[in-house]
């Protein structure tokens, strides 16, 4: 089989609630990467993945029917801010540019759906840091980030959390990013 055909063919576009039946794939797929890199990683629920894909706010990726890839939107702090999350891609489609047709597409659902909203992510990864620099992210303190406390218990299933709160939320091994559409339009 040749990766780089299957690549080209991959679909990436909106969850609907057709494609809850991956929902227990997405998530293996999150647990086993975080596992074998050994990163931090906030676990999600199925109920809350569910969730993201009945409200339209999950980007998947699929070769046929095959699961490749995914993302989900996230608002924080009444809307203000929205974090891309759960970026994800499965090890044999990734180097062919997958996590960035997803993360575009997050992004660019990000922007329609919440014009205004400030665009963030947390991440430990160069791929993913260098793609949301060619989104227009740039590297903040986590001070810039949302206040929203719902947010940051995500961050307790992490296994650096305790760097997380031996800060006081200061510093931790992920770099903050983000888009300010305010600062983008000057």
């Amino acid at each position: 089989m040749d990766i780089n055909n299957t690549v080209d063919k991959i679909t990436v576009q909106i969850a609907d609630e057709q494609y809850l039946g991956y929902v227990d794939t997405i998530l293996d797929t999150i647990a086993n990467a975080a596992k074998i890199r050994g990163t931090g990683i906030a676990r999600r629920s199925p109920e809350y993945i569910e969730q993201k894909i009945k409200e339209g706010k999950a980007i998947i990726a699929l070769s046929g029917d095959e699961f490749a890839g995914f993302c989900y939107v996230e608002t924080w702090g009444n809307k203000k801010f929205v974090a891309n999350s759960g970026l994800i891609v499965v090890d044999k489609f990734r180097g062919h540019g997958l996590a960035k047709r997803i993360k575009k597409m997050a992004f660019e659902l990000s922007r329609q759906r919440y014009p205004n909203a400030k665009i963030f992510g947390l991440t430990t990864g160069l791929a993913v840091m260098k793609i949301n620099s060619e989104l227009g992210y740039k590297p903040v303190t986590f001070s810039e980030l949302t206040d929203d406390e719902s947010f940051w218990k995500g961050c307790q299933s992490c296994v650096n959390y305790d760097i997380l709160q031996r800060t006081e939320r200061k510093h931790c091994l992920c770099t903050g990013m983000l888009f300010d559409p305010a600062k983008e339009e000057k």
